[in-house]
């Protein structure tokens, strides 16, 4: 079998990057839905199509009582995501089956949340028509549907120097010079292009800086995010045209910021948006205000609006927990509009209610800022943006936290393994949380050396360098590679010390540890 056969056009000779992403944790979804005024379903199953390296999926089946299913078409990631599952012991069933071939599988049962991270913008018409099948079929009445794909109008200026990029790689690339080469290649033809001033580039200047700043970002992202053969940005129109016959409706932006209209739109842009009432054209219009180039949509089989009664007493009972140390926190977000402040009258004390790590609902929240004359709209888009800018985060029950810690111990174990010889995980899982927070190689490694009986940072600085040297690795500050080895210890001193000081504390109170 060739292997246009059964990659379709997809790349499959580099494997995708091993993401995390929390728009897939179900948990995190109730608080976009009830942003919108939308009931939040009861989420038990879960499938993700096109799960690539099969973190995420991991990550949320270990940490939640969701079930999860999923298929990848490229066996090596599928491989590597089966392996992580069967270490865990979560149910989580994974795939390495084409989407007509998985999608018509008898043996599944209905999803109460089905997610595409990214993939819709990659496949090809008749594998669109096979998923918009697959959620009609099994998208349970109440149930969430995510996807993510590119739109225009963001894409539209560089649409034209993609496709010549993946045209030289194609023609001009050398034959069995690998798909990273012939990027490299692409790349650097359109950086010669552009360097004379064609019309083209002249008409839309940002394609300049594009091309250059795509030069600093890993290859194997780079391959499937711009050399599939199919590759279609498309408008939310379009989108919702596609989704017609799943029965759902647009339900809400995935990404939290998008809630926040002050820091994506104008005053005039705003009343403007007012106008409109059909929900299809008012977030095409939102997108030419905001130029979107990204969306992340959830889409539900049966949408119900809540009362304002009713989306308070909801928003209410959401637990969240902090993520950052509080020393960490920006008091900075960043919209459509570039960077705005937040109120300190108004996050400082939210922030310092919060640095205990603690568990609590919004109304603990609202009940302990009585007084300070917070009214609950300002504390729940507080929640709303601190969780967009994943400082914050959902939380899960006490009870199935402690249920679930046996799985993630599990996961994150193995995990901690294989950061003894690369950085390419950096999240682990959290039963809190209910998915994954972050943890570079470092974090990891620190975390490896307590667990065998090593308390001191000292100790586990010494345990990280011993694990790097021992295979001629070192650190990089500052951009420069450090030299020697009482430099890299020194530098491995001070990262511990740190963690010690502020992460350490996090990840116990998120029962990572």
């Amino acid at each position: 079998m060739s292997e246009s056969d059964w990659t379709a056009g997809y790349v499959a000779d580099v494997g995708y990057t091993f993401g995390y992403y929390s728009e897939l944790n179900p948990l995190r979804s109730s608080l976009a839905l009830l942003g919108s005024g939308v009931v939040p379903p009861r989420i038990r199953t879960a499938c993700e199509l096109g799960f690539g390296q099969g973190l995420s999926a991991n990550l949320h089946a270990a940490a939640s009582e969701v079930d999860w299913w999923g298929t990848d078409f490229n066996p090596a990631q599928a491989g590597f995501a089966r392996e992580l599952s069967s270490i865990s012991g979560a149910d989580l069933k994974l795939y390495d089956q084409a989407f007509a071939d998985f999608c018509n599988r008898p043996d599944l049962p209905e999803f109460d949340f089905i997610a595409l991270h990214g993939i819709w913008s990659w496949i090809s018409d008749d594998n669109r028509k096979i998923i918009v099948d697959f959620v009609r079929r099994k998208l349970s009445v109440g149930g969430i549907l995510y996807v993510s794909y590119n739109t225009m109008p963001g894409w539209a200026g560089f649409a034209p120097i993609r496709h010549l990029m993946t045209q030289h790689a194609e023609i001009i690339g050398a034959e069995g010079s690998g798909i990273v080469s012939r990027i490299d290649g692409a790349m650097d033809f359109a950086e010669r292009l552009l360097a004379t001033q064609p019309l083209y580039g002249v008409i839309n200047p940002q394609v300049v800086e594009r091309v250059k700043k795509l030069k600093d970002q890993n290859r194997h992202y780079l391959a499937h995010e711009y050399f599939n053969r199919d590759w279609h940005p498309i408008h939310f129109a379009t989108m919702a045209q596609w989704l017609e016959p799943a029965k759902v409706e647009f339900a809400g932006s995935a990404h939290l910021i998008d809630h926040i209209d002050v820091v994506n739109l104008t005053a005039d842009q705003q009343k403007f948006l007012g106008e409109f009432t059909d929900p299809s054209l008012k977030q095409s219009v939102r997108d030419f205000m905001v130029n979107q180039q990204f969306r992340r949509d959830y889409w539900v089989k049966g949408v119900r609006r809540l009362s304002l009664l009713e989306r308070s007493e909801a928003i209410k009972a959401l637990k969240v927990v902090m993520t950052t140390h509080r020393a960490d926190v920006s008091l900075k977000v960043n919209g459509a509009m570039g960077e705005a402040s937040l109120s300190e009258e108004i996050y400082n004390p939210i922030l310092d209610l919060m640095a205990d790590y603690k568990v609590r609902n919004v109304a603990d929240i609202q009940s302990a800022l009585k007084g300070q004359n917070i009214e609950l709209g300002k504390i729940v888009q507080a929640v709303m943006i601190l969780t967009g800018t994943g400082q914050m985060t959902i939380a899960q029950d006490d009870d199935v936290a402690a249920a679930r810690k046996p799985y993630t111990d599990r996961v994150n174990a193995w995990l901690y393994g294989k950061a003894r010889t690369n950085g390419d995980i950096s999240y682990i899982a959290s039963p809190v949380t209910g998915g994954g927070v972050a943890a570079g190689r470092l974090q990891q490694l620190f975390i490896m050396a307590m667990g065998q009986g090593r308390r001191q940072p000292d100790e586990w600085a010494q345990f990280a360098w011993d694990i790097l040297s021992m295979q001629g690795q070192g650190l990089i500050k500052e951009g420069k590679a450090l030299q020697t080895p009482e430099e890299n210890l020194a530098e491995l001193k001070s990262e511990a010390a740190a963690f010690a000081a502020k992460r350490l504390p996090l990840l116990k109170a998120l029962q990572v540890i």
